[in-house]
């Protein structure tokens, strides 16, 4: 009886032991998404890719993941108030996020002034990673910048459908919209094309008549708003009710099923530049598209394509790094060459920036059209 209950305790103990010894350590990692304000659906995009990411890496992972999620509301005061919640009080390994330039510009200052990791999916104004020409070197992104995507919109417009005018519709106070209008602005008139209107409105505006009345009497062959999804569909429909027949184009900003659920026919027909398309032909692609259908029951737009690279790029340098610390993580970061992603493939230039390819979507009935592929 007593060597039986010796056996019991021996092989009791070894279980404790053998648990103890291969317990994970666990990470702490921050996600700063908007999950409220105005553009929440590209919130829920990202949380969710950012979930399944955690998801499939717990299965065979050498960490135990802790996320922290953060509600930025796409307010660039909130979303520096929970970098620095997640910096200094919940001690987080890195930053996952956020996903507009306005908000990621102040995180990623707060970010790379503490040394903390941040890579973002969908940030794409260049101050993201640059500050005053220096780099941010703690600072990367999963997404092309605003210079090559206006280069690219304003590059299709000319070329591929041979339209000579344009009239550029902005938020000033958004560096995204600003930057993306600027950089199609330059490379269209260097290729030939006329910019007959330069026209800017605020955030909160919701009546567009008077700048659009006064774009309507240069009769400009496109109009180009580079904002998000709800904005465009607003002033897409103001346009049209004024009787202007120009061809709508945008940037990535536009990719929400909101754009048509709110334009309706009014953005019928205009053109994108965007990260990922569910109609390219990829297994890695076509794996993601899978799962997130499964999963939550609805294609996954940019947003959650470009998060679910963004997180799996962080987690293959924390799995890869000799210790799990900030400096070993930004190290094998930045030597990040041909990762084989959702939206493509995408190496790290010396910014931090990732280089790869656009693709133009057009706006249909139905949804969105893939068009064609521009590469770097």
């Amino acid at each position: 009886m007593k060597k039986a209950l010796y056996i019991s305790l021996m092989l009791a103990t070894c279980l404790f032991m053998s648990t103890y010894v291969f317990a994970k350590e666990t990470i702490k990692v921050g996600l700063i998404t908007p999950l409220s304000g105005d553009v929440k659906t590209y919130g829920e995009s990202v949380k969710n890719a950012f979930n399944m990411a955690l998801e499939e890496y717990a299965k065979k992972g050498k960490y135990k993941i802790e996320p922290i999620i953060a509600d930025d509301r796409n307010d660039p005061t909130e979303g520096a108030n929970a970098a620095l919640k997640l910096i200094t009080q919940d001690r987080v390994v890195a930053i996952i996020g956020p996903v507009t330039s306005k908000v990621a510009i102040p995180v990623s200052e707060i970010a790379n002034g503490n040394r903390i990791p941040m890579i973002s999916g969908t940030a794409t104004n260049p101050k993201v990673t640059i500050s005053e020409g220096k780099r941010k070197p703690y600072v990367f992104r999963a997404c092309y910048i605003d210079p090559f995507q206006g280069t690219i919109g304003a590059r299709f417009v000319s070329k591929q459908i041979k339209q000579k005018t344009a009239a550029v519709l902005y938020d000033v106070g958004n560096d995204y919209s600003k930057g993306l209008a600027e950089y199609f602005k330059s490379t269209f008139t260097k290729g030939g094309g006329v910019v007959v209107a330069y026209e800017s409105y605020q955030k909160d505006d919701v009546d567009f008549s008077g700048i659009i009345t006064k774009v309507g009497t240069k009769k400009p062959d496109v109009i180009y708003i580079p904002d998000y999804y709800n904005k465009v569909a607003l002033i897409a429909k103001q346009i049209r009710e004024k009787g202007l027949k120009g061809v709508l184009v945008g940037g990535d900003g536009w990719d929400s099923p909101e754009l048509l659920k709110i334009g309706g026919k009014a953005v019928v027909g205009g053109y994108f530049t965007n990260h990922y398309s569910p109609d390219r032909k990829d297994p890695v692609a076509e794996a993601f598209i899978k799962k997130y259908k499964a999963r939550y029951g609805v294609v996954p737009d940019t947003f959650a394509a470009l998060k679910y690279d963004a997180t799996m790029i962080f987690l293959k340098a924390l799995d890869g790094a000799k210790k799990p610390n900030s400096q070993e993580i930004v190290k094998l970061l930045g030597a990040l060459k041909n990762y084989k992603g959702v939206t493509g493939n995408m190496s790290f230039d010396r910014n931090g920036d990732a280089v790869k390819s656009v693709v133009i979507l057009k706006v249909e009935k139905g949804g969105f059209k893939y068009m064609a592929t521009v590469n770097p």
